[in-house]
């Protein structure tokens, strides 16, 4: 069991002890299970705005309070994220994310089982903290798993089967919301369900998925690793020290210029999209039943998985012919697109039950076209800027830096939405719908969707000229350690 926590054993083990990665039917078992994780990842995520109707009916909670659980989630899971890049460094990531998985599987029961709204903000913090752990690490290993001129295409397949749980799990708590099993609301069983199999997934990732580290032990320094080992057993250094090690680590993150633009448009970049856990709610507030809050619910994630999956692959192909620039133009066609599409679906089309079609058609291209830029530029452009071994370290501080302050940006729909426009969650009802709560939920939408979406393609541009200078940093810096090996 120690050895197969610690990573830094795996570092140098010698060619001929390198563990050797199960396949089926030609797929590696590892990669299968690390996408059925960010399925469980995904669809954990999407259960709590899927019934924010049903809790805010059971706990006599309005938007703020509803977007104030998300704040609570995010904030904690972004001040938490740095220690997923601490326990890369010196554990096996498939140890980390059932470490993480178990965590957010029972944070995930307990909301279900939650009697007070304080409860389930204790619970959704803990929740935060597992998320935390697991989705650096599961974008490390993406990374580590494909070429350069394919990781677009590795990020938007691991983008496209994580929104099938997310769709699964959104659909799942919206339709059970309205019904009762053994006696209990739906969506409490929906919680409990999900986290059971969230549970499973963790400890099959665990017994069965293989760290690429163990497989390619001279990519990660393991010559080094070897001397520093040699000289301690021989008391000629100290034993190195888990935080300065770490320390170190984030230092070298810290001061690449690429990974400073891309968390500042990230930080405006993600506030449209943790404003969008409303949408079920807003659907329901114009109108739209259980079912048809759910399809159109499921239409829009259907088009940000195809979206990021096709986004990653033009990337791929526009970076051959482009590296320097490609992945930068595709990003900011795809945060350039959010303005007109979030004006057309929260002003143009007509808050009525009757335009289902219109929204249903607007959601899926809204979410084809803006849901780019993560597997397109972010995350490959992240695996080129830093050595290999610090790769967890950089998605985790991504985390870090952009969930921090994209939490405010639930409670500011909320608080636009009963401040300014005048939502009042005691004199709706909220069972057959609100024409004014719509129209108040809407508004408190666009003002957090068109502004951010601007300003995040703009953010960008300054990685024309920034980009190039690290990876070629980055490629120097790997290509001498290669040589020392």
């Amino acid at each position: 069991m120690r050895n197969r926590a610690r990573a830094s054993g795996a570092w140098t083990l010698p060619s001929h002890r390198k563990m050797k990665a199960r396949k089926i039917f030609g797929f590696s078992v590892s990669l299968i299970l690390i996408n059925m994780a960010s399925i469980m990842e995904r669809a954990d995520e999407n259960l709590l705005p899927a019934v924010y109707k049903e809790v805010s009916e059971a706990f006599n909670a309005g938007p703020t309070d509803l977007g104030y659980l998300t704040f609570t989630r995010n904030f904690m899971q972004a001040l938490s994220s740095s220690l997923a890049g601490v326990l890369a460094l010196h554990y096996d990531r498939p140890a980390v994310l059932a470490m993480g998985s178990a965590c957010w599987a029972l944070s995930t029961a307990a909301v279900g089982a939650s009697q007070h709204f304080g409860q389930v903000a204790i619970w959704r913090a803990i929740n935060g903290f597992g998320l935390a752990i697991v989705i650096p690490a599961l974008q490390s290993f993406i990374a580590d798993s494909y070429m350069d001129g394919l990781r677009g295409t590795g990020f938007g397949m691991l983008s496209l089967v994580g929104s099938i749980g997310g769709i699964g799990g959104g659909v799942l708590a919206t339709v059970m919301a309205g019904q009762e099993f053994w006696g209990l609301p739906g969506w409490r069983c929906a919680f409990i369900m999900m986290a059971s199999l969230s549970l499973l997934i963790g400890c099959l990732v665990y017994m069965f998925v293989i760290d690429p580290r163990r497989t390619t032990p001279i990519a990660y320094g393991a010559n080094e690793d070897a001397k520093r080992t040699s000289l301690v057993s021989k008391g000629r250094v100290r034993p190195p020290s888990v935080w300065s090690d770490s320390w170190l680590a984030m230092r070298s993150v810290m001061k690449v210029q690429t990974f400073q633009i891309i968390v500042l448009q990230g930080i405006v970049g993600s506030l449209p999209w943790t404003s969008m856990v409303f949408f079920t709610m807003w659907f329901e507030l114009i109108g739209f039943d259980h079912n048809s809050s759910a399809a159109l619910n499921s239409l829009f994630a259907i088009g940000c998985a195809t979206g990021s999956l096709v986004g990653g692959l033009i990337a791929d192909r526009l970076s051959k012919f482009y590296p320097d620039t490609g992945r930068i133009m595709c990003a900011q066609f795809s945060a350039l697109m959010g303005i007109p599409c979030s004006w057309i679906l929260l002003v143009v089309i007509p808050q009525s039950v009757n335009s289902w079609n219109a929204f249903a058609a607007i959601l899926f291209l809204m979410g084809f076209t803006i849901s780019w830029c993560a597997t397109c530029a972010n995350n490959p452009m992240f695996a080129e800027v830093v050595p290999l071994k610090h790769r967890t370290m950089i998605y985790a501080f991504d985390r870090a830096f952009e969930g921090s302050f994209s939490s405010f940006a639930a409670p500011a729909v909320g608080y636009v939405t009963e401040k300014i426009y005048g939502y009042d969650s005691k004199s709706l009802s909220l069972v057959n719908g609100s024409a004014q709560g719509a129209y108040a939920l809407s508004r408190g939408l666009l003002t957090m969707t068109v502004i951010p979406f601007g300003l995040c393609c703009l953010f960008y541009s300054p990685l024309y000229v920034i980009f190039k200078r690290d990876r070629d940093n980055a490629r120097m810096a790997s290509s001498k350690e290669l040589e020392l090996t």
